[in-house]
């Protein structure tokens, strides 16, 4: 049967953004740790 008229899918689209967000939240935070490590190691063999 079909959802009544004007009816949407707003639960399923309200958790995907947040799992979504989640995810990028995630990756952005990887890849600025990642960064930082780097400078670290490159900041300790300049010094030495």
């Amino acid at each position: 049967m079909p959802k009544p008229k004007g009816q949407k899918n707003g639960n399923n689209k309200a958790k995907h953004s947040k799992l979504m967000a989640q995810k990028k939240n995630k990756l952005k935070q990887e890849s600025d740790l990642r960064k930082e490590r780097l400078r670290a190691i490159i900041k300790k063999a300049k010094e030495d």
